[in-house]
């Protein structure tokens, strides 16, 4: 027993080199914890990410189909509306006769005009205005030399927005050039 306390403090390098050797192997395993550590939080960091991502493309289809659930009804009640704006058109204003049919018309119509303005349905009159693919399909084109090429002359049906997105596009008739210039005052002369 003498021989091995006299080796051991005889050999304090090995003793060193012992104790050494565990305090290494801890070292490296709390490294290579941390590192798993870190890892972990930022797998739940882009999880939370994720998460929260999902909630907002949730919350957004929910208001897009809220706001847009009306389209294919109110697709369905615009011809109403043209049919009572082409019956008012048509009717004259001086007969007697309808008077109290165009009365009623005219009451109805406004009556459907203010209800789907509620529901953020709103009329494209593009009658004068410049020609906007967007929102105005070319049913013909005419020469005119009245207003700019390219302005719309005549409105066919007026086009509907909802929500501010085209529901129904104005069909229209848009003016352009004329391909012959007008005659001057002294061909007229």
């Amino acid at each position: 027993m003498a021989d091995e306390q006299n080796l051991d403090t005889q050999n304090p390098e090995a003793q060193a080199a012992e104790n050494a050797a565990p305090s290494d192997d801890l070292a490296a395993r709390v490294q290579a914890l941390e590192e798993q550590l870190a890892a972990a939080q930022d797998q739940s960091l882009r999880m939370a990410a994720e998460l929260q991502n999902v909630r907002r493309r949730a919350e957004q289809d929910v208001e897009k189909a809220h706001k847009f659930a009306l389209e294919k009804f109110a697709n369905d009640l615009l011809p109403v509306v043209d049919s009572l704006e082409r019956g008012l058109e048509l009717s004259s204003p001086d007969d007697e006769a309808i008077k109290g049919v165009r009365e009623g018309m005219q009451l109805t119509l406004k009556l459907f005009i203010d209800t789907l303005a509620r529901h953020q349905l709103e009329a494209v009159e593009p009658h004068g205005e410049p020609f906007n693919p967007e929102h105005h399909q070319a049913m013909a084109m005419e020469e005119s030399t009245h207003v700019e090429p390219n302005s719309v002359l005549k409105v066919f049906q007026k086009g509907y927005l909802l929500n501010g997105r085209l529901l129904r596009p104005a069909m229209v008739v848009v003016s352009k050039a004329p391909t012959t210039p007008p005659p001057s005052i002294d061909e007229q002369a």
